[in-house]
């Protein structure tokens, strides 16, 4: 007879891969920064679904990368979106071009960076103001622009 009193969230936890939990969590992420923008459409969340089998395959060859998962996808979708769309996410730090911005006016709008390029915790950085914005799935928190 089942015991009443156990805890079923220990059971179903204690069956879950940490490598999907990384995925999913990863997955997550980036589906939160696109949506922020207001970039998360059907075929921009394929490009994150491709991303995570592409990343699934590579922690399996290399497990103790679990934890550079969210900041690889991150890149991924990033560099996907440019080769198709342009750059995401915008620096809401800069402005887009203008000759007090911290850089030249013919410059334009340009990119976050993900730091560190592989390691835990990733970061959206402006590269050219030396100035984290958010972490990786906290883009739009505090009121950033990120449409590309």
């Amino acid at each position: 007879m089942d015991d009443p009193n156990r805890d079923v969230n220990a059971d179903a936890n204690a069956d879950v891969n940490p490598l999907e939990q990384a995925l999913h969590a990863a997955r997550a992420l980036v589906l939160a920064d696109l949506a922020a923008g207001d970039v998360a459409r059907a075929e921009v969340v394929s490009l994150v679904e491709d991303s995570v089998s592409h990343r699934r395959w590579w922690v399996e060859q290399w497990p103790e990368g679990v934890a550079y998962v969210a900041g690889l996808v991150a890149q991924d979708v990033q560099d996907a979106l440019l080769e198709r769309y342009g750059r995401w996410p915008l620096c809401p730090v800069c402005p887009e071009a203008g000759p007090d911005g911290p850089h030249a006016p013919e410059d334009g709008p340009h990119a976050l960076d993900v730091e560190p390029e592989l390691g835990p915790d990733p970061h959206w950085v402006c590269g050219k103001a030396g100035v984290v914005v958010a972490a990786v799935g906290a883009l739009g928190s505090r009121g950033e622009t990120t449409t590309p």
